[in-house]
């Protein structure tokens, strides 16, 4: 069973976005990504800012990336609703110390408000169908 067949055989909740978006809205979240974050790395390269700043936000790509091989390739929602937990939570973390370590880059997280946001619904979709999956 190829993976579209596999996804779309899941039960979701009827508040469930159509596949097609989940593309777009990545596209979008990851070119704020690369720039905002872009710009804490440059940071702690460059030693303007602590390396224990730039931890969270290595760990949420991280986290981010692996997602669609866990969900999509292991087909395994189990882990893959681990793993977006942690998504939110390195992000939270990340905002969390940039905000109060480096006041000049607050600007960070509030482009990333809308990453947060989607992350927060992408979140509580994937817990449900782990849930109505199990």
């Amino acid at each position: 069973m190829n993976t579209s067949d596999w996804y779309s055989q899941l039960i979701k909740p009827t508040w469930a976005p159509p596949s097609w978006l989940f593309g777009p809205v990545w596209t979008a979240l990851y070119a704020i990504i690369a720039v905002s974050f872009g710009t804490v790395f440059y940071k702690a390269l460059t030693k303007q800012i602590p390396w224990i700043v730039a931890l969270p936000f290595a760990l949420n790509l991280f986290f981010n990336f692996i997602f669609t091989p866990i969900q999509f390739g292991l087909k395994n929602n189990l882990l893959a609703s681990l793993d977006i937990l942690l998504v939110i939570g390195t992000l939270i973390w990340a905002f969390y110390s940039l905000w109060h370590t480096v006041p000049e880059l607050r600007w960070v997280v509030y482009v990333n408000i809308p990453y947060l946001l989607w992350g927060i619904f992408a979140t509580g979709l994937q817990l449900i169908i782990t849930y109505l999956n199990r």
